[in-house]
């Protein structure tokens, strides 16, 4: 019976799939969501038949390390299931796994899960999908109207932990506070992962901090550097302080289409060229090499499939439009946008804006956090600037304020026309940068795709 039950579970997950293809739609949560409603134990019947499941989360970082260990695994030979689209709450789990499995309930042989996980929606999904190894990047504050403070998001997890596999191993970013302290919750394997570079030039003075205290301890957070947020060599007065990483980042230097770096592992250290920017892409390479580590992928194989990255969607992507060039940097909240700015901070450069600001449940309806990015320091870097959204007026203040010039058009609430106006004003041979929150990321890129946009590597 409970054979029989899984098959039409899958059956109907599958045919929601099919049916929502056919009307060109590319939602993920429904045919989850149809599958859960046949059979709530759907998930669980699947995760069991996986050889191994990397398990993925935090505020920033967990959709692009997911797509990095994903090509790492396949790289190796694996078969890989993954939750690509970046549906990370329990209908996206679902849909992915319905979507590999047969109508029999057989996923391909020794296949691995790469499950993002909204932070949420860690415990849930553990339970369902028991971790081989679970990678924590960062907490940052983000949809305070739907999460609450980080320090609550951090005890839960502590919670959560009781629950996981006692032979997992955590994969945890110990230059973040918040996850460091994760480890002395758990009594298995921890894979630490951070930065060594000493000469890392600190944090802008003034630059937002998301954690600044020990939730448990009440101490203060203080650091000897910091490299963004509250990411660096921090220590406490009571005598807590950043472990040592067993995979780090060292001798850290911009390249020609990225950034270059030392990639120390448990097997030894390896020069690295990873074709994505800024110190937060540096973490997400981290967090993967990590996770692929504790699933024991050769040193060279991770370099490999490392070097050969593409850009997440919506992530630093960047796309061909009628001639015109387009990327898309994806910023859902401060310390995020902050770190997508400095990006585009190289000195002489100025650059042709699209500012995107919605407040939808995804993206957090509470958008008084943008006057905590830092858009002073991008303001002379800004040549020419177009706002929308359905905030377009309170982002065209903030940006006032921040002194950018005054925008080519009216700020729209319709991405439409706002992408319109953006590509109407941009100089012919010059480059469009789009910084969407997250349902205005998802809509511009609808958009662009019908307008024929192709990725750059597909028209080279």
């Amino acid at each position: 019976m409970t054979a029989l039950r899984l098959s039409a579970a899958i059956l109907a997950g599958k045919s929601t799939r099919l049916a929502m293809r056919s009307l060109g739609s590319g939602g993920t949560a429904l045919p989850g969501l149809v599958t859960e409603r046949v059979d709530p134990g759907a998930v669980s019947a699947l995760a069991g038949r996986l050889s191994a499941t990397a398990l993925i989360t935090g505020t920033n970082g967990k959709t692009t390390t997911a797509a990095m260990l994903a090509r790492i695994l396949r790289a190796d030979g694996r078969q890989v299931i993954h939750n690509r689209s970046g549906s990370n709450l329990m209908r996206g789990v679902t849909a992915a796994l319905v979507e590999a499995a047969n109508p029999l309930g057989s996923l391909p042989r020794e296949a691995t899960a790469v499950l993002e996980a909204d932070e949420a929606a860690v415990p849930r999904i553990a339970a369902a999908a028991p971790p081989s190894v679970a990678v924590f990047t960062n907490l940052m504050r983000d949809q305070l109207d739907r999460y609450g403070e980080i320090e609550s998001i951090a005890l839960r997890w502590a919670d959560a932990l009781r629950d996981f596999p006692a032979d997992a191993t955590l994969a945890l970013n110990v230059d973040d506070p918040l996850i460091a302290s994760l480890e002395a919750r758990w009594s298995g394997d921890c894979l630490r992962f951070g930065i060594e570079d000493a000469d890392i030039p600190p944090a802008p003075e003034g630059e937002i901090m998301d954690a600044v205290w020990d939730p448990e301890t009440q101490d203060d957070f203080r650091y000897s550097r910091r490299y963004f947020a509250q990411l660096g060599r921090w220590h406490t007065d009571a005598g807590a302080q950043r472990p040592t990483p067993q995979v780090a980042a060292d001798r850290i230097l911009p390249g020609e289409d990225g950034i270059e770096f030392s990639l120390r592992l448990p097997q030894g250290e390896r020069a690295l060229s990873l074709p994505a920017e800024g110190l937060y892409s540096v973490y997400n390479a981290l967090a993967a090499a990590a996770a692929a580590s504790a699933l024991d992928v050769p040193p060279e194989t991770i370099c490999r499939a490392l070097e050969s990255h593409e850009a997440a969607f919506g992530r630093q992507e960047d796309l061909l439009v009628g001639g015109r060039r387009v990327r898309v940097l994806l910023g859902k909240n401060p310390s995020g946008l902050n770190q997508a700015l400095r990006t585009l901070q190289r000195p002489g450069e100025r650059h042709h804006l699209l500012v995107l600001l919605n407040d939808g449940i995804a993206d957090g309806e509470d958008i008084s956090w943008i006057w905590d990015v830092d858009w002073e320091s991008q303001a002379p870097h800004c040549r020419t600037l177009c706002v929308g959204g359905h905030r377009a007026a309170d982002m065209a203040l903030r940006l006032e304020y921040a002194g950018f010039p005054p925008p080519e058009a009216e700020p729209a609430r319709d991405i439409g026309n706002a992408l319109a106006d953006a590509l109407r004003s941009l100089p012919e041979q010059e480059r469009l940068v789009v910084l969407p929150t997250y349902t205005a990321m998802l809509d511009v890129r609808r958009r662009l795709g019908g307008m024929g946009a192709s990725r750059l590597w597909d028209v080279a």
